[in-house]
């Protein structure tokens, strides 16, 4: 609304009405949690118990008293906020995800501690609904996981948009005060807001649920696991937040079809960990699937990788969505792309694609003979690929 005019829209923005905000997300939520219990229970091969569950015996979990037993167990029991030590989360001036997203009205200003996936992202939607926001990373950069050149995009857009990123920052110490929170970070440089949104990644929920009693294999909280995502206790399974690595929902969804399938004796392909979409949702989005090109760089050697970026100002539906970014390739010098990484608004919806690229180990000049619709912002990866191949069309080889 903000920008309408120059669409030709007039509009003026009246102002933020959190309670049909959260209605609308709950409403959402909802709809997609009873459509799975309705699955569920349709299915007369499942039984669905609610409760508190402990891991008891070999394959038996307890439940309120009451104990299962299968020939197979699979844990996944998720994960939680973390926070640091010293930081005492009290949910109204220094809150975590879950709480944010239950805030019944808007901090007039906002102190993120994390510059990781889920802070960018709170970040992001606050400043465009009108909060003060200050960032404060103790890494170089934001998003720190994802290709040094989406993180210096990220931070460009951001600081253009007026939200302030202290990286490089570590946090030293919070009080609270009469309107809100006093921050000092590293250098004993101080900052206030109303909020202080914890955002420091998330750990994983396996504490007092019988996983060490029973001698699961663990460290630092997680269970660990080979790479079929077998524990070290016959026929027990975990999945999800609690094992190693990326913390996404769709990664805990194909390991558990991946261990369904394994249970039924089908012998599934092994999850390949890089092949998995990662996307984060700001103004502008970054998506990503593959090898960073410093990690490319570490596995093949420097002088075996080629990278190309190609401009999304070259994109026609990019420049209808006013947004800016690019899409980056990297590949083995006389082989695949073995990394995609792209910035800007919508690109998640090119995900898809790029991990089909990727997981099918397709080479630059099999991706440029592929025709993409005009105008799409699809287009900017054929022309990626073009270029990469050694025949750009509309771009700077």
């Amino acid at each position: 609304v903000r920008e309408s005019e120059q669409f030709g829209v007039k509009a003026n923005l009246l102002g933020i009405d959190m309670a049909k905000v959260n209605a609308y997300k709950e409403g959402v939520v909802s709809r997609l949690h009873k459509g799975l219990q309705g699955l569920v229970n349709a299915n007369n091969k499942i039984t669905y118990v609610a409760g508190t569950g402990r891991f008891v015996g070999p394959t038996t979990v307890e439940v309120d008293g009451r104990r299962y037993t299968g020939r197979n167990v699979v844990l996944a029991t998720g994960s939680y906020s973390r926070t640091l030590p010293g930081l005492d989360i009290d949910g109204e001036r220094i809150i975590t995800s879950e709480h944010a997203l239950e805030l019944d009205r808007l901090p007039a200003s906002a102190i993120v501690l994390g510059g990781g996936v889920i802070g960018v992202e709170f970040a992001s939607v606050w400043k465009s609904f009108g909060v003060d926001v200050t960032i404060v990373e103790a890494l170089p950069r934001l998003v720190s996981a994802e290709d040094e050149e989406s993180s210096k995009a990220l931070e460009r857009a951001f600081r253009k948009r007026g939200i302030v990123c202290k990286t490089g920052k570590p946090f030293e110490a919070v009080e609270r005060t009469a309107s809100g929170v006093r921050v000092t970070i590293a250098g004993g440089e101080t900052l206030e807001a109303e909020v202080l949104l914890v955002a420091v990644g998330r750990g994983p929920v396996t504490a007092n649920l019988g996983y060490e009693e029973q001698g699961l294999r663990m460290e630092r909280g997680y269970v660990l696991t080979d790479e079929r995502l077998r524990t070290n206790l016959p026929n027990v399974y975990a999945v999800g937040d609690i094992v190693p690595g990326l913390q996404l929902a769709h990664r805990g969804y194909q390991q558990g079809i991946f261990v369904a399938e394994e249970i039924a004796g089908l012998n599934p392909a092994v999850i390949d960990e890089n092949g998995i979409p990662r996307v984060t949702y700001s103004d502008p989005e970054i998506a990503s699937v593959g090898l960073t090109e410093a990690k490319a760089k570490e596995r093949y050697g420097a002088d075996k990788i080629k990278t190309y970026t190609y401009n999304l100002g070259g994109n026609g539906k990019s420049q209808i969505l006013k947004t800016q970014g690019f899409v980056k390739l990297v590949r083995v010098e006389d082989g695949p792309v073995v990394g995609i990484h792209m910035v800007g608004a919508r690109v998640g919806e090119l995900i898809g694609e790029a991990q089909l690229i990727y997981n099918w180990e397709a080479y630059p000049a099999e991706v440029a003979q592929l025709i993409h619709a005009h105008p799409t912002q699809g287009e900017a990866l054929g022309e990626a690929h073009l270029a990469l191949a050694g025949k750009p069309l509309h771009a700077h080889a």
